[in-house]
């Protein structure tokens, strides 16, 4: 054997910089290398959100507080009331009456529920008292039935 040993030779790479530094193969072969790895997730990366709200919920703020929903008069929720308490019902069987949910009577007789025509004319019909239109808290007429309406006679 002669004197001259083989050596080991190290290469060395150099590590990427920049955005290919990043990368999730560069990462894993600095930590199989026993280098100190520090890795950073940005808040709202690879999302495609607008990160400036805080315009758009001043705007918001500011129109929640002119739109309002239109809420029941409290004269229609006292006559619902009334309706409902000469027939001896309890909110509960009106509602189960009506097809509707007990708290949509609670609401509409404490004047916080938006009008509904549809469940308005459902109530009228219930509790027999008139909601809507001139004659609020009059008695409401039985619709007129077909066999009462005179018979057509036609000429052969």
């Amino acid at each position: 054997m002669s004197d001259n040993q083989w050596e080991p030779v190290i290469i060395k790479k150099r590590l990427p910089k920049g955005a290919s530094a990043t990368s999730e193969k560069v990462v894993n072969a600095a930590r199989r290398q026993g280098l100190e790895v520090e890795t950073v997730t940005k808040y709202g990366a690879a999302t495609n959100k607008h990160t400036g709200t805080t315009l758009n919920t001043a705007k918001l703020d500011q129109e929640s507080e002119e739109l309002k929903h239109a809420t029941l008069s409290m004269d229609v929720a006292k006559l619902i009331q009334k309706g409902r308490q000469e027939k001896g019902f309890t909110q509960k069987d009106l509602a189960t009456k009506i097809n509707e949910k007990p708290q949509i009577i609670t609401d509409y007789e404490a004047g916080r529920g938006i009008p509904n025509q549809q469940i308005l004319g459902k109530i009228e019909r219930a509790i027999g008292i008139k909601l809507r239109g001139k004659d609020k808290g009059q008695p409401l007429e039985p619709p007129a039935s077909k066999a009462a309406a005179p018979a057509k006679t036609s000429k052969k």
